[in-house]
């Protein structure tokens, strides 16, 4: 099974940002991560493939919403994440 597509919305000094990162690095995930900070293109495009998403992060794998961060160590303790992981 190939490694799926993590892709990770993130704005500069977020800390919840850097906790999501952390726990995707640590399962030797590698990231695709949009910096949004200064608005823009990717903005949009976060809303979009997120609609009602108002903070950041914003985590997808394969193209799948997850939710941020908090949504993202919820599917780790529930034993759901590895899966999704391909692990």
């Amino acid at each position: 099974m190939s490694a799926p597509k993590i892709e990770i919305y993130t704005k500069w000094g977020c800390p919840y940002c850097v906790r999501a990162k952390a726990l995707l690095k640590d399962k030797g995930m590698a990231i695709e991560e949009y910096d949004i900070t200064l608005g823009g293109p990717k903005r949009a495009e976060m809303l979009e493939r997120v609609p009602g998403a108002v903070t950041v992060p914003q985590i997808l794998i394969d193209g799948r919403a997850v939710g941020g961060c908090d949504d993202l160590f919820a599917l780790d303790r529930a034993g759901k994440l590895d899966p999704l992981l391909g692990l």
